[in-house]
């Protein structure tokens, strides 16, 4: 595969400042107005002033200007413009819109994290208070892990991304979308059926169910209408997840325990309905993550 990350977003928000004080709270690190780092993977988020939230671009890593080579070559086929440096190339979906950078960068590898000791029935694995009962430290995501918008033309966007950029397809919510990858993880990006591009939702990996509560509980207690959906575990990825919004309408996700696709010989892309496939338990979504409340004002937009 060409690609090997997600390597960055920048979102357009009405108002820089608003979003920004909530992705502090959300435990990104804030390197520059408007721009803010994970802990592994760099500077990974950037805002910009739009009139009205969008996906401005979207970055992507790849190993070489070999590669870089190969998509250019695989969008000229499909007809999309594309625009090449020795170390970059800009292009765009032409499904929603949406830039996309792909730029040679150096892989990033996690650290390991300690394995969580687990009691369950017939198996001791820790004695004492669980650590996550007694853990004090914030939620630090490690990494942004995937990006959701919705864009008009479907097809085209999936194309754009499969044929073009060398994307793989993990799985499929019938007629509606595509998870897809470009790293070993099981989705890096979704693009879902829309009247309109709008961003969904963005991903932030952290480290296990505890940090993802302790994450809540800040976030919470200072702004509890930034609550959205969770706790809960999807089907599709299998993740473990919980969101709340920004101030531009956008939703945030934190996330772990997301499906690894090591060897694309052995998984099976799988085709799901929109309910099975969304989660596996949890509370049912409310009717703004299906259908956001600014749906209207986009579509006029």
């Amino acid at each position: 595969m060409a690609l090997h990350r997600l390597a960055s977003i920048t979102l357009g928000v009405p108002d820089v400042a608003a979003s920004s004080t909530f992705y502090r709270d959300f435990g990104l690190t804030e390197v520059g107005p408007g721009r803010f780092a994970t802990a592994h993977g760099g500077e990974q988020l950037r805002l910009v002033p739009a009139r009205r939230r969008a996906v401005i671009e979207l970055g992507l890593a790849a190993d070489s200007p070999d590669d870089l080579e190969r998509i250019a070559t695989q969008l000229a086929r499909l007809d999309v413009r594309a625009q090449r440096t020795a170390t970059a190339l800009d292009t765009a979906d032409p499904g929603s819109g949406v830039k996309v950078r792909v730029a040679v960068a150096p892989r990033v590898t996690l650290p390991p994290e300690p394995p969580t000791p687990f009691n369950g029935p017939g198996r001791r694995q820790r004695g004492g208070r669980a650590p996550g009962v007694v853990a004090e430290s914030p939620a630090r995501p490690r990494k942004l892990g995937h990006l959701v918008y919705g864009t008009p033309h479907l097809d085209a966007s999936q194309r754009f991304y499969l044929d073009g950029l060398g994307f793989k397809v993990s799985d499929e919510i019938a007629g509606l979308a595509y998870f897809m990858r470009c790293s070993t993880d099981h989705h890096n990006l979704v693009v879902q059926q829309a009247p309109v591009h709008f961003p969904h939702h963005t991903a932030w990996e952290v480290g296990d169910v505890d940090e993802i509560g302790r994450g809540a509980r800040a976030l919470l207690s200072v702004d509890p209408s930034r609550h959205t959906w969770g706790f809960g575990r999807h089907h599709v990825g299998s993740n473990f997840f919980w969101y709340f919004r920004d101030p531009a309408g956008h939703f945030a996700e934190y996330y772990s325990d997301l499906d690894v696709i090591l060897e694309d010989e052995v998984w099976k892309p799988e085709v799901w309905d929109g309910a099975r496939g969304l989660y596996s338990w949890g509370p049912p979504p409310p009717p703004s993550f299906l259908v956001p409340d600014d749906l209207a004002e986009l579509i006029a937009g």
